[in-house]
């Protein structure tokens, strides 16, 4: 019995080694075709220079759809098709003009008005500025200070954060909630610093909510340089003497329709069983929308092109998803994870690109447990290591997956994770542009991405 217990392990043991003596050739093929034969990079330029910036709803956006969808069937993936969603429709209009009024001297500032933001009057708005930190500053004020000013929401990046996506995530209710709760004591306006821990003169948007039942106010972005530069006279000056001027032209319009683009490698054992890597084909309008999040979505039709080019027939249904607005309204991803509900697909794990083109780091997977990201370690970590995508930790996915949470019940959902010391310095501003990433990064992500994907596929979890 010891004998035949001993024969089983060793068994056991040579299948193992060799299935990871699989694994590693797989994985270096991967590789040597995204870097030797990649097509994300120009893919890419095409994008950014062809097409340029694609805020939901704009003509834009419309060229990058019927795009994407041409270069996914040219691709020859098993299937390409587009998903309807209705998305909101922002526009900017003429480019925002704002001034610090300091007695009689106007001192030009560079901003831009907030996705989703109401305009202006006309003439544009002048009132006295009242700096703050926080939310909570401005409900500690109240109405009596507030009623009748600008806020300037002023706190900046936490530098002590080695990612900087946590340094954003605790800077940013400024900019999410920041018109919702000024108006609330009466704010005539609020203008926010900058979600960048970069000291410079480009203003960064993104999206602003409004209190449904609450006035809404016009919110801005200031640079933070200027900002800087208005705290600083703010702090030398009574306040009465220190004014803010600001004209922006912008305003919602009707919804209209747009699409998801999705592109398929049908299972070869598993077709209803599906993998899905994406990113969001949508853009803010400052810029081409490089980083964020034009690499993403080149990345994720790579992988499928990588699994054609090497001949891997994958045994689960594998999908690129181009999300359409994510930035100002998640309506692409809750319409995927409507539609994989309705059509009763079980998906086993989606991965989520969205942190620009850097270099990869590893994944992080969301909401699972201590020993999971173990045995996912145990498994994997050796075979990744040698291509430095091997940090592999229990975090955030994604906006556009995080919706297949309550619709797909035991779906796996995974972020990529990049280096991160970049990418605030150009998230939505007038930086994200193509000549700001790095060909062969851009390359090594999408590589990594195909990795994992391949050994969810060929081992599960």
């Amino acid at each position: 019995m010891k004998k035949k217990l001993t024969l089983i392990f060793s068994v056991l043991l040579i299948a193992n080694q060799l299935y990871a003596q699989q694994d590693s050739l797989t994985l270096r093929k991967i590789y040597d075709e995204a870097l030797v034969n990649g097509k994300c990079y120009e893919n890419l330029r095409f994008l950014c220079k062809n097409i340029g910036p694609r805020l939901s709803g704009s003509a834009n956006a419309q060229k990058a759809v019927s795009w994407s969808k041409k270069l996914m069937e040219s691709y020859g993936f098993d299937k390409v098709y587009l998903q309807e969603v209705m998305v909101p429709h922002w526009v900017r209009g003429a480019k925002e003009t704002a001034f610090i009024i300091d007695g009689k001297n106007r001192i030009a500032v560079p901003v831009a008005a907030l996705g989703m933001s109401v305009a202006t009057p006309e003439q544009g708005l002048t009132a006295n500025i009242v700096e703050v930190q926080s939310l909570k500053e401005v409900e500690q004020m109240g109405e009596q200070m507030i009623k009748g000013k600008i806020v300037f929401f002023n706190r900046p990046f936490d530098p002590k954060f080695i990612s900087t996506g946590q340094a954003y995530g605790g800077a940013g209710d400024q900019r999410f909630m920041g018109p919702a709760v000024a108006a609330k004591y009466g704010a005539v306006g609020i203008i926010v610093r900058s979600l960048t821990e970069s000291l410079d003169d480009y203003p960064h948007t993104g999206a602003t909510f409004y209190d449904r039942n609450g006035k809404n106010i016009p919110a801005a972005a200031i640079s933070t340089k200027a900002a800087n530069q208005l705290s600083a006279l703010l702090k030398m000056r009574k306040l009465p003497l220190i004014k803010f001027y600001f004209k922006q032209n912008c305003q919602m319009l009707p919804d209209v329709l747009s699409y998801n683009v999705v592109g398929e490698l049908t299972g070869t054992e598993h077709p209803n069983k599906f993998i899905t890597v994406g990113g969001h084909l949508d853009s803010w309008d400052l810029a081409e929308g490089a980083h964020d999040d034009g690499t993403g979505v080149m990345q994720s039709a790579e992988v499928l092109r990588i699994f054609k080019a090497l001949n891997y027939k994958p045994k689960n249904s594998v999908r690129a998803v181009f999300f359409m607005n994510e930035e100002n309204g998640h309506h692409g991803g809750d319409k995927y994870a409507e539609l994989a509900a309705q059509n009763k697909e079980e998906h086993i794990a989606a991965i989520e690109t969205d942190e620009g083109g850097f270099t990869p780091r590893g994944f992080s997977f969301e909401g699972v447990s201590r020993d999971f990201i173990r045995k996912v370690n145990n498994n994997w970590k050796e075979l990744l290591n040698p291509y430095e995508a091997d940090r592999l930790i229990i975090g955030e996915s994604g906006t556009d997956i995080g919706p297949l949470k309550d619709k797909r019940p035991g779906i796996i959902l995974i972020g990529f994770r990049p280096d991160s010391q970049r990418y605030f310095d150009i998230h939505h501003s007038s930086n994200d542009v193509f000549e700001n990433v790095n060909k062969r990064e851009l390359e090594l992500g999408a590589a990594s991405m195909a990795s994992l994907i391949y050994l969810i596929d060929q081992h599960g979890f």
